[in-house]
């Protein structure tokens, strides 16, 4: 009997446990459609004013300024030089980062670089917003010096600077995932260990890389400080990187400032540039999924 009563407290207790993790991952569940919910019913009362095809195609932004224009482009071209510039310099140095620590560095050497590299990715955003500010825009100004005080390029570069450790981070873990079965096979091989890293172990890791390469332009992309300090908040559509661009997060962070009152046309604009970002993120991952389920291998 008493046997009995163990094994019912003890199916009780799992089921409990069960019921409380449904409920841990129902969480994100009920955010995630919270957040859709609120986007789509402000974003609907927008575009009810608004003409999609003036909104995407549209190549002026000035929706607090008469006379007032609704076209999106150059808040996604400013977005766009921001993730190519920063994705350009974190993505190499990333992966060249991760290679050394797991395939060349020795242990000693790995237990120094590997705090630092964390360090420097939970320093605040704002203070590489002033760092850029006040270091990377006067050193570029130096070498061209009709670069504006505000400008893409400094963005691009801070972006960079701070997506580096993630990519670096994740990479790292990828490669170290990989069999030593591999390495040692191809070092049996007579390989050198470059084409050991080049040939075997980098697409042996491919998932893992590809992986961490869209997380850093996913981050790239919702960067709002640091490119705010680092770029301005002029809405332009340009392609020189020495100019002052918007970013479509800088101009959300703009009109949440509590200047602008709630349900006007105004107001809503930052819904319509947030349902767009929500729609380019959610693409990247998409496709990042089907790369990953394309290139992705398993070992037993």
């Amino acid at each position: 009997m008493e046997d009995l009563a163990v094994k019912k407290g003890r199916k009780y207790r799992e089921e409990g446990i069960r019921i409380g993790l449904f409920l841990c991952a129902l969480v994100s569940v009920i955010t995630t459609i919270g957040i859709i919910v609120v986007l789509a019913r402000e974003t609907i009362s927008f575009f009810g004013v608004v003409p999609v095809h003036e909104f995407l195609f549209g190549l002026e932004w000035r929706p607090l300024l008469k006379p007032k224009s609704f076209g999106v482009l150059p808040l996604v071209c400013g977005t766009a030089m921001i993730v190519v510039g920063a994705s350009l310099i974190a993505l190499p140095l990333g992966l060249g980062s991760a290679i050394y620590l797991s395939e060349y560095a020795s242990e000693r050497v790995r237990n120094i670089i590997k705090p630092v590299l964390e360090i420097l990715a939970g320093i605040p955003t704002v203070v590489y917003g002033y760092f850029a500010l006040t270091f990377i825009t006067p050193l570029i100004r130096s070498v061209l010096p009709e670069t504006q005080v505000f400008n893409a390029a400094s963005g691009a570069i801070v972006g960079g600077i701070m997506v580096h450790p993630m990519v670096a981070s994740l990479c790292d873990d990828a490669l170290q995932a990989v069999p030593n079965s591999l390495r040692t096979g191809a070092y049996a091989l007579g390989a050198t260990p470059l084409e050991v890293n080049v040939r075997v172990i980098v697409p042996a890791a491919l998932s893992g890389i590809l992986a961490s390469f869209v997380l850093a332009m996913s981050r790239a992309i919702g960067e709002t400080m640091a490119v705010t300090l680092a770029s301005g908040a002029t809405p332009k559509l340009t392609a020189n990187p020495l100019e002052s661009i918007q970013t479509m997060t800088a101009y959300i962070v703009q009109v949440s400032l509590g200047d602008t009152p709630a349900g006007t046309i105004e107001y809503q604009t930052i819904f319509a540039v947030g349902s767009l970002l929500f729609v380019i993120t959610l693409a990247m991952n998409l496709l990042a999924h089907r790369i990953l389920k394309r290139f992705q291998e398993v070992y037993e």
